[in-house]
């Protein structure tokens, strides 16, 4: 039974490097391309997803207005477009294009080895593939198809509506919220003990309850926002509409006046 039982097992080599795997660092090239890839996912990439979630996106809670005003500050920053190039663009291209390469080139253990950090190095993967899918998409239509928002701000709260008023687009929005938020809050743990901010099994569990609380508050929050352009009576995504002009409000704009309809 001891025969069996040790062939059985996995052969653990002396001076090998266990764990789970994006705890350990390449060599040479692949050591830098995988530390700007870790940092990237952090600033500016993770700094952007922190801001359009927790910031832009949540002042569509206190409705249109709030939101236009939002859209037109982020608008009117100097050279707006340069920052969405290399604070943006750029940096996500690379970060999904790099990781895509890292899952391409990696193996995945989850069977034979079912640990805890293994599963959740699985939806790390998984998760920002499904994240990199959204953004692509979501920046496309809100940024350069329809209406531009830079221009028109006022029609961007009816924009949004117009998109998840559809149950399917709703419920990929969803999807892609909370894959984007538990890659960014997992992607932090994964940064801290790569870069030995946090070292220690015990330092490293307590910073790992914290990202999670990272996730559950980025989530809610999305939700939360999500919900506050479904509930609003539909705006008009058209240029040179004011905020709060609703479509219903436009069908019956002629209001008597002097007890008089007006003609």
């Amino acid at each position: 039974m001891a025969s069996t039982a040790s062939s059985s097992a996995p052969v653990i080599e002396k001076g090998a490097v266990h764990g789970v795997a994006p705890l350990r660092s390449g060599r040479g090239t692949s050591f830098v391309l995988r530390r700007l890839h870790s940092l990237s996912g952090i600033v500016p990439v993770g700094a952007f997803l922190f801001e359009h979630i927790l910031i832009s996106n949540s002042t569509a809670i206190s409705g249109p207005d709030a939101y236009a005003r939002q859209v037109s500050f982020l608008a009117n920053l100097p050279l707006v477009f340069f920052l969405e190039l290399f604070g943006i663009w750029l940096p996500i291209a690379f970060h999904a294009l790099y990781g895509f390469y890292i899952w391409y080139r990696g193996e995945g253990n989850t069977i034979e080895y079912p640990w805890t950090g293994n599963w959740m190095y699985t939806a790390q993967r998984w998760t920002g593939g499904i994240a990199f899918v959204y953004i692509v998409w979501h920046t496309w239509t809100m940024r350069f198809a329809g209406v531009d928002l830079h221009a028109y701000p006022n029609a961007s709260f009816g924009k949004v509506q117009e998109e998840v008023f559809h149950a399917p687009f709703f419920l990929f929005y969803v999807v892609g919220l909370i894959a984007a938020s538990w890659h960014f809050a997992y992607g932090i743990w994964l940064f801290s003990a790569k870069w030995g901010i946090v070292s220690g099994e015990k330092a490293r569990q307590r910073f790992l309850a914290i990202c999670l609380g990272l996730f559950f508050v980025l989530t809610v929050a999305g939700l939360a926002s999500l919900t506050a352009f479904r509930s609003h009576p539909p705006q008009i995504a058209e240029p040179g509409t004011t905020a709060m002009q609703s479509i219903p409000a436009t069908r019956s704009h002629h209001k008597p006046t002097d007890g008089k309809p007006v003609e």
